[in-house]
């Protein structure tokens, strides 16, 4: 395996891609993303362990958005199954990837208990119990504090896993190296992942702005409430079929897993 150095405009391919393979498949890679949701969230609501299960859950679920990422780019289209793909790979695998699964859980944890200490538990109990953030809870201090430093804690967090489930499974790499590995791939191609990361929040500003300037062309204010939802779920499917495109150009192997999703 190597690791590929790729310039900074590499960046506004990997969103370009998403989208584009996004819109080849559109409704089959909606509804996989709308099965990773669903499937999170029932298993989260498993009493006393649902929502660490549903944590270990996460890298395994989320290689089956980025396989079904490679079958649309290779112009297949993605079954259901491929969401579980990651624990369908051997024991081997499979153990390797719940363990990664085990400690991307144990930083969540670590993070959502720091921002406890910080307020007495509002942020982790909107986090994990879901719901929305009230008038009070943006006017609290403490909240606001916890929420900006799970923020910050969160980071490097996401950079380790960025890659790891990816390499885990395609590449066979053990947990631990794979977290190191994702790390410094993330942190030499910074400037393509800042660009990346920059123009998904463009996008999403754009679509809300877009959605308040029709609500206030239309004077329907339902416009913007009712269409925030489904373009949230679009955008999120775009961004989650993206990141097979970030995987695939920082890593190469002597079989590289793209090689059977040729780039068109």
């Amino acid at each position: 395996m190597k690791l590929n150095i790729v310039p900074a405009r590499t960046g506004t391919r990997w969103v370009r891609d998403g989208v584009r393979t996004f819109f080849r498949q559109p409704l089959a890679i909606t509804g996989l993303f709308f099965m990773f949701i669903v499937s999170i969230s029932l298993v989260a609501i498993i009493p006393f362990v649902g929502g660490v299960l549903a944590l270990i859950l996460v890298p395994a679920a989320t290689v089956g958005l980025m396989a079904a990422a490679r079958e649309a780019e290779a112009g297949r289209f993605p079954m259901p199954l491929t969401l579980a793909i990651a624990l369908r790979q051997g024991p081997q695998r499979r153990r390797a990837m719940l363990l990664l699964g085990v400690l991307y859980a144990i930083g969540v944890l670590i993070v959502i208990g720091i921002s406890a200490l910080i307020d007495g538990g509002s942020f982790a109990e909107l986090y994990i119990g879901g719901g929305g953030i009230t008038t009070e809870m943006v006017e609290d201090p403490s909240f606001r504090t916890a929420m900006w430093v799970s923020t910050l804690l969160y980071l490097p967090l996401s950079i380790a896993f960025w890659h790891a489930p990816a390499l885990v499974h395609w590449h066979g790499v053990p947990p631990l190296k794979s977290l190191f590995f994702s790390a410094v791939a993330v942190f030499r191609n910074v400037g393509a992942f800042l660009l990346y990361g920059l123009m998904w929040m463009a996008m999403s500003f754009a679509a809300g702005l877009a959605l308040l300037v029709l609500s206030a062309v239309t004077g329907s204010a339902t416009i913007a409430s009712f269409g925030l939802m489904p373009v949230a779920i679009l955008i999120a499917s775009m961004f989650f079929n993206s990141l097979w495109f970030t995987f695939r150009d920082s890593f190469s192997a002597d079989e590289d897993p793209s090689q059977t999703a040729p780039k068109p």
